[in-house]
């Protein structure tokens, strides 16, 4: 006859062997829609990254399944996609929509005083802390986290821009909002053209170049077909972490505060960096092994002078009195505490 003690020490190992399997099981599958491809930058140093600190700040309570390459959901579609479901989780370009998100648009107004994809980064985010009227821009998903790119410079193919006079009439691809009124104000013709689609565009000759950071020519190999870069800080863009809501608002709280942890005003920041700002030294690492050599150009202080005169100052002033001709007094709040949180440290 088996004794109780016996039982009990049967009852306890069987718990046990048990109990791995019960962890496994209760793990939360999550998905990310990614647009880039595997390889690229920002998938690799950014993304991926960040997957790994959200599954250990949750103690292995979620699992990322994560779809690169647009197979989850195409670039202009993102936000649908997620807000629909598609995808839990999605990283969203707002240059696709640039009336959906207007004064959060802000942050790409042409040369706004920074350098680095972290600095804006951390305005933005601040700003959507600051005003419900930037929130509510977001409120049909959850947000984790604003990221933007650092100012694009201007890359050719065909011949170096080293004048205003040099841009008069190129198709220039821009994403939508603030940077295509600059290039218009510039004398370009801006082209819209999704990013996975550049590549083609370079070299059939559809556009003659592009406002662009180094993290888009690596990730899409585009120094391949590209021959001039012109070192001037255009406008920026920026992206936003979204969650289905109904997905988000099923998590337990430990777990939605867990991933808050790894994301916010922090998260934001190292997005950013690790997205945009680490991204040139590679760039110039390839250009430099000689394969796809690329000419450079700094617009010097008085070019860049007349760049802004033109399409910097004035597009700003044009910015508030559209945004409060469409029922946004706050715009020229927005601006004023843009630049104020820029000139922090």
């Amino acid at each position: 006859m088996v004794t109780r003690n016996a039982l009990a020490i049967l009852a306890v190992s069987a718990a046990a062997l048990c109990a791995p399997q019960a962890s496994v099981a209760q793990a939360i599958k999550l998905t990310i829609a990614d647009q880039n491809p595997p390889t690229s930058w920002g998938h690799q140093h950014a993304m991926l990254g960040w997957v790994k600190k959200a599954e250990a700040a949750t103690k292995g309570r979620v699992k990322f399944d994560v779809y690169p390459t647009q197979t989850l959901a195409k670039g202009p579609d993102m936000w649908n996609a997620v807000k629909s479901g598609v995808a839990d989780f999605g990283w969203c370009f707002h240059g696709y929509w640039p009336e959906m998100t207007p004064l959060s648009d802000v942050i790409t107004l042409p040369f706004l005083p920074y350098n680095t994809a972290e600095k804006g980064s951390e305005v933005l985010w601040k700003l959507y802390e600051k005003f419900p009227s930037i929130q509510r821009e977001y409120k049909d998903a959850q947000i984790l986290m604003l990221w933007t790119s650092n100012p694009y410079m201007l890359v050719t193919t065909k011949k170096q821009v080293k004048t205003i006079e040099d841009l008069k009439g190129m198709k220039i691809r821009v994403t939508g909002g603030p940077p295509t009124a600059q290039m218009r104000a510039l004398g370009a013709v801006p082209t819209a053209v999704p990013m996975p689609d550049n590549y083609l565009a370079l070299d059939k000759g559809t556009i003659d170049g592009m406002a662009a950071p180094w993290e888009a020519l690596h990730g899409f190999r585009l120094y391949e077909v590209l021959k001039y870069y012109t070192r001037v800080p255009l406008s920026a863009v920026y992206f936003s972490m979204c969650a289905n809501k109904p997905k988000w608002d099923s998590l337990p709280k430990e777990v939605r505060d867990s991933l808050m942890s790894v994301s916010g005003l922090e998260g934001s920041k190292e997005f950013g960096k690790q997205w945009f700002d680490e991204a040139e030294g590679a760039v110039l690492e390839l250009i430099k092994k000689g394969k796809h050599p690329m000419d450079s150009y700094t617009l010097p202080p008085d070019e860049l002078a007349r760049w802004r005169k033109v399409a910097g100052d004035p597009l700003w002033s044009e910015w508030v009195n559209t945004q409060k001709s469409k029922g946004r007094p706050e715009a020229q709040q927005i601006l004023d505490t843009a630049l104020e949180l820029l000139k922090q440290r």
